[in-house]
């Protein structure tokens, strides 16, 4: 078992408000709040946050998974986007889109596919989110 920690601290309230989030590892330490998340500011936000670590959960599974299907030469880079909608008053995320490239010697894309695919229905961030999760693939064998 691991357990991971953040800390969020917000000053001010709303849009004028200012955030700052940092993780326990010193990895995440940005500033955070209305103009980082809708106006492009620099800072972070949580769906960005999310899409970091939807990217790096699955392509870690994908690995784990060729290792595991007997391949041990490779890359992989995954790209997520992940959206935010206003819905019922507030807002919500509703998809997680992964998009793979992969190269990996002696595999078929075929093969590669379903290997993702399963890394995806198994990755434990796409098993968190409560939203519709796609991937497509590039695959270079």
């Amino acid at each position: 078992m691991t357990v991971n920690s953040a800390t969020a601290r917000y000053e001010g309230l709303g849009k004028e408000g200012k955030g700052h989030v940092t993780s326990r590892s010193g990895a995440i330490d940005a500033p955070y709040g209305f103009a980082t998340r809708f106006e492009d500011a620099p800072g972070t936000n949580p769906e960005e946050m999310i899409a970091a670590a939807h990217a790096s959960c699955f392509t870690m599974a994908t690995s784990f998974a060729l290792a595991k299907a007997g391949h041990s030469d490779g890359s992989l880079e995954t790209e997520c986007k992940v959206t935010l909608v206003p819905a019922d008053g507030g807002f919500k995320v509703t998809k997680s889109e992964l998009s793979l490239k992969g190269k990996v010697s002696g595999l078929s894309q075929d093969e590669f596919e379903a290997i993702a695919a399963e890394a995806k229905a198994g990755c434990p961030i796409s098993k968190l989110l409560n939203c519709e999760i796609t991937l497509t693939t590039s695959f270079e064998g």
